[in-house]
């Protein structure tokens, strides 16, 4: 339990929690506890933020920069995109924030197989058979593909990254990742040549100005007829107007997509009714313990943030993430 007398003047909460989940959290901090509801955005809301020394969640990027005693700030999410645009070089001087670093990778590595399984054998086109009562056996299955033995381009070699090549390892699966300081394929001149040898392309990059896009019209055109892109990363890797395009002439085979440009994706979009497609919603790293995992992450730095130790998840905002 942390001391409110010394670690700050209370503990602003912005997470989906049931009854337990917030009384876990009353009992890991002595002073006063303000609880949000995601997404509301109340002015209360931004009053309670403002005279919190600690936080809990993602609350709105205004209400952070104009709270003067907020001194860490544990986000709930590994992404930072959100606060790119404020004055870290400033800010940073009096707030730390850290993020969820690999607490969801073993449930977005789990995600990605799913998906490109799926298409592989046909799993997404079935299940929609299914709802229509259409017995389709003899003009799906010649068309069933199989994993076992395919090329995979994971772009990124973070713990997500790592975590979906070891799940692949049953399947002889021959990975290469495109990382710039530690992938097989390390500079964009690289990636250029070597994206035609893949069967399936996987995006797990950070949002930064790098990434922005780093999949536009003229790498998915590199890309070999009937390969399947994946991407559980961040939306702006991909140019989906291009990407809507290849897949809609059947060059490539499919995509995975749990993130998009725009969230949520708005309805008429292409994405919605384009062929072998399957759009996991940014759902990708959710559990049915997902918010007491957060909170488990959460009394660990906690208990850190009071000791004065170093925290778990730093964000390095001169990197992007």
């Amino acid at each position: 339990m942390v001391n409110k007398d010394t670690d700050g003047p209370g503990l602003y909460v912005e997470l989906p929690l049931d009854d337990s989940g917030r009384a876990r959290l009353r009992g890991l901090w002595t002073g006063p506890v303000w609880f949000a509801e995601p997404g509301t955005a109340a002015a209360a809301d931004a009053r309670a933020l403002a005279g919190a020394g600690i936080a809990l969640g993602n609350p709105r990027a205004a209400w952070v920069a104009e709270a003067p005693r907020l001194r860490w700030l544990q986000l709930a999410s590994v992404g930072i995109d959100g606060y790119l645009g404020l004055d870290w070089p400033v800010l940073g001087r009096r707030l730390t924030v850290t993020n969820l670093g690999d607490l969801f990778a073993g449930s977005v590595a789990e995600s990605c197989l799913a998906g490109v399984l799926a298409l592989h054998r046909g799993i997404d086109e079935l299940a929609v058979l299914r709802t229509r009562g259409t017995w389709a056996q003899s003009a799906v299955r010649p068309r069933l593909r199989l994993l076992s033995g395919s090329r995979v381009l994971v772009l990124g070699r973070g713990s997500i990254a790592r975590r979906f090549a070891e799940l692949l390892g049953p399947f002889g699966c021959r990975v290469s990742h495109f990382a710039r300081g530690s992938g097989d394929i390390r500079t964009p001149a690289e990636l250029d040549e070597r994206l035609p040898g893949f069967d399936v392309v996987v995006g797990l990059l950070p949002g930064t100005p790098e990434t922005d896009r780093l999949l536009d019209a003229r790498r998915l055109a590199l890309m070999r007829p009937g390969a399947v892109l994946v991407n559980a990363g961040r939306g702006s890797l991909v140019d989906e107007e291009a990407l809507v395009r290849e897949l809609s002439s059947g060059r490539l085979g499919g995509a995975v997509l749990d993130v998009t440009g725009q969230e949520p994706l708005p309805a008429g979009h292409p994405l919605w009714s384009c062929p072998n497609v399957i759009l996991t919603q940014h759902t990708a790293g959710g559990s049915t313990d997902e918010s007491a995992r957060v909170v488990d992450l959460f009394a660990d730095n906690l208990l850190r943030f009071g000791a004065g130790e170093p925290l778990r998840n730093p964000v390095q905002w001169t990197r992007g993430f």
